[in-house]
């Protein structure tokens, strides 16, 4: 099985999740329709991925693949959220997300931001509604909770707009995009872990899935900023060079483009060394080093 054949897989199975996750009689709410506008707009759903990944190297069993999508489709609202506000003029005002024009080019700032709100609200009250049946889940819907706020990504957005126009430290950088970027990616790789051993997570495979969210979610920064700098509008699906024009720190202007590469590459590395651990906890990576090979590779 190719790449491509499994993020086709993904889609599929995640798809119908997405679609009706506002209920009928809402759908002609206009920040309903801007919401569903940006959530069904495609990307490369890596988050709904890696908790697929996740569940079939850990051996989940379909009935509880069930909860593994409710769940790996509220961190889908959750990011999708970030991406409406992130795109609005009073952040990093684009035009473009995915191909096509960002949620307050088509429905107005305003709906923008309340469509944002929206899907924000809706998942958390899916994280919080799970566990009136399955109370056991409960660590799973904090931690996605904890790491969309301020010690995660809402923490790391502050630290981002905060930065705009200053030259900051490596080790500050770090910080910024562990949380900006890397906080929703650890909740996909770790939540299928959490679901099927409630309570305080320990162990070598925790500790392992841990150590390859960090690299994950750096090497997917790190290349983003690479692509910002040597891809076009037309192959990423959204605006290029927003880096230079914010005058941001990114690894590209704090390590120069070959340091840039050369941390991209330390980065996969690290996502190697923590799969070759959880295999020889006789675990199935096979699907995961596909996954680390396109994050190395991909033009978009």
């Amino acid at each position: 099985m190719t790449f491509d054949c499994i993020a086709n897989e993904v889609s599929t199975w995640i798809t119908p999740e997405l679609e009706k996750v506002f209920s009928a009689d809402l759908q002609d709410d206009i920040t309903v329709k801007a919401a569903m506008y940006s959530l069904m707009a495609g990307g490369k759903r890596i988050r709904p991925l890696m908790m697929y990944l996740t569940s079939k190297m850990l051996g989940v069993s379909e009935s509880l693949m069930e909860d593994v999508r409710y769940y790996a489709a509220s961190l889908e609202m959750i990011h999708t959220y970030s991406l409406i506000h992130d795109d609005l003029p009073a952040m990093d005002n684009d035009d473009l997300r995915r191909g096509m024009p960002t949620c307050h080019k088509a429905f107005g700032e305003d709906i923008a931001i309340l469509a944002g709100d929206l899907l924000l609200n809706e998942a958390l009250e899916r994280l919080i509604k799970i566990l009136i049946n399955k109370p056991s889940y409960a660590y799973a819907s904090y931690k996605i909770a904890n790491l969309s706020g301020i010690y995660g990504m809402v923490g790391g957005q502050s630290i981002d707009l905060d930065s705009e126009g200053k030259r900051i430290e490596l080790e500050r950088l770090y910080e910024l995009q562990e949380k900006k970027t890397g906080a929703l990616i650890e909740s996909a790789v770790l939540t299928p872990y959490y679901l099927l051993n409630p309570g305080l997570p320990q162990g070598e495979v925790y500790d392992n899935l841990l150590r390859l969210s960090k690299h994950i979610g750096l090497a997917f920064q790190i290349k983003d900023d690479i692509l910002d700098v040597d891809s076009s509008a037309e192959e990423l699906g959204k605006s290029v060079g927003k880096d230079q024009r914010d005058n941001k720190s990114t690894f590209v202007t704090l390590l120069g483009y070959d340091g840039a590469v050369d941390k991209l590459k330390e980065e996969i590395n690290g996502c190697s060394e923590a799969l070759n651990v959880l295999k020889n906890n006789n675990l199935d990576i096979k699907y995961y080093e596909m996954l680390i090979d396109f994050l190395f590779k991909r033009k978009n």
